[in-house]
């Protein structure tokens, strides 16, 4: 599978790199690099591509300036020297938020995970994206998850929602929160299916626990969560079908 992308970045420098990057994986293929938005957000209305490598802080038009714009937004990995825009960007859907100076072995685990996803999406069946977990965790009451230190025990009942920190993922309960290194695949696993639903590529959340839905947010607990474009069909159904 070949993942069509292109590099946005208005420093020469850091666009080589990505550039040089993008030459050593063989399952990306660069179609075009760009040092500005408005000529990228031109070259998206008349081509398609899989992936964008994108820059945050460009003169005249932002990165996130671009992506609030887009109709149809591909995957994302946004570049930046700067850590304050992480949360705005995983709100926008982003896959990967990469911190220059960005080593080859951070490129090529940023990439790897669109290519995880893409692959997941293209196996599923048409409307279906989130992978069913065994039968034998549907109505499980408690899951272990891993932490940098121990394995913590979760009572599922408590459990609000679960939200994705770059390579981390964050299980907010009533109580507490806490962060494990786990993949998509691993949070999906453990979530009782009849319980919870993915609605972004950042976040899960627990159906019981929902208060309001207002647009395309859900509040939880004083938390507005995003739902993503892919998951909002999927998610609309299970509501219908709990009314």
């Amino acid at each position: 599978m070949k993942i069509n992308c292109i590099a946005v970045d208005d420093e020469p420098l850091a666009l080589d790199i990505i550039k040089d990057y993008c030459t050593k994986v063989p399952f990306l293929n660069l179609q075009q690099a760009f040092d500005n938005a408005i000529d990228t957000m031109e070259y998206l209305r008349n081509n398609r591509v899989d992936l964008i490598l994108l820059d945050i802080q460009m003169e005249d038009f932002t990165g996130i300036q671009l992506l609030n714009v887009l109709k149809v937004k591909p995957y994302v990995i946004m570049t930046t020297a700067y850590d304050n825009y992480a949360l705005q960007g995983f709100d926008l859907d982003v896959t990967d938020y990469l911190l220059k100076p960005i080593s080859f072995e951070r490129f090529l685990k940023g990439v790897n995970k669109v290519y995880d996803r893409m692959k997941n999406e293209t196996q599923a069946p048409e409307g279906e994206k989130i992978a069913a977990p065994p039968a034998d965790v549907s109505d499980k009451d408690y899951f272990f998850v891993k932490t940098d230190t121990h394995i913590e025990k979760v009572t599922t009942s408590d459990v609000l929602y679960v939200e994705g920190m770059g390579d981390y993922w964050r299980i907010v309960t009533k109580n507490k929160r806490i962060m494990t290194l786990m993949n998509a695949r691993g949070i999906e696993e453990v979530l009782p299916e009849r319980q919870f639903c993915r609605v972004h590529r950042s976040y899960f959340v627990a159906m019981a626990k929902i208060e309001s839905i207002e647009r395309k947010h859900i509040k939880i607990a004083d938390q507005r969560i995003p739902i993503g474009d892919t998951y909002q069909k999927n998610f609309f159904e299970l509501i219908e079908k709990k009314k």
